[in-house]
């Protein structure tokens, strides 16, 4: 029997008319979807009509960036031998990039099983379209810690020649755009928040100017933040 082909499909950040026909066929083509979860990923599935069966499928990420066992990851894989073809979604975005997806899709290169990207919608490429600076390199480092090892994270930001581009929750943006003020002031920030959503916003100016920014517009602190520093 032939093996099944593991898709990984990116799919809307926040906009949902965000995702490629051939994701859309893709979801609707496979026999299962795994999901990041499965409750999340309704909302997309059923705007789309798509009615293939899903599971859930996540990856718990330990410190020093180790992993622990995947939970379902023997079944996932029992059906791809077996011929199905399985579609991989996380919440939003590319599974992959700050998402699940990795310990899939090196478990399905282990074992001889093709893999084939369904790309589109992209925080990182949203940002760098609209960022106006140099990108030809830049450095993709993520989420900061979020306790132990987030002074050395900023110091790592702050020490590259070349931009650097992470992501940060609502909860923490503040705190880390005082660090980053803190270790240089000179750098500058675009800051871009609900990239795609509704009240989308880009903010522009030094670690200084974007902190008061948000000091000034609590409100506003809402949503994932993409953040370039250079």
């Amino acid at each position: 029997m032939n093996t099944g082909i593991l898709y990984i499909v990116a799919t809307p950040i926040g906009n949902l008319k965000d995702i490629t026909f051939r994701a859309v066929e893709t979801l609707q083509m496979v026999d299962l979807i795994v999901c990041e979860d499965t409750r999340t990923s309704k909302k997309l599935l059923e705007h789309y009509e798509i009615k293939t069966p899903t599971m859930s499928f996540y990856q718990n990420i330990r410190k020093g960036g180790s992993t622990k066992p995947v939970p379902k990851l023997d079944l996932i894989m029992t059906e791809l031998k077996n011929g199905k073809n399985v579609a991989l979604i996380t919440d939003a975005g590319t599974p992959g990039i700050s998402d699940p997806g990795n310990q899939l899709v090196a478990s399905a290169v282990e074992n001889d099983i093709v893999v084939v990207p369904i790309p589109g919608a992209s925080t990182i490429g949203a940002m760098i379209s609209v960022a106006g600076i140099d990108l030809t390199q830049f450095v993709f480092l993520g989420f900061p810690p979020h306790k132990k090892g987030r002074e050395t994270f900023f110091k790592k930001v702050v020490a590259f020649e070349i931009p650097v581009i992470y992501f940060e929750s609502p909860h923490r943006v503040i705190k880390n755009l005082e660090l980053l003020k803190s270790l240089s002031s000179e750098k500058k920030v675009i800051l871009g928040r609900e990239i795609t959503k509704m009240f989308e916003e880009i903010v522009r100016g030094s670690s200084q100017e974007v902190l008061e920014y948000f000091q000034n517009n609590q409100d506003k602190i809402k949503g994932e933040f993409a953040i370039i520093v250079y």
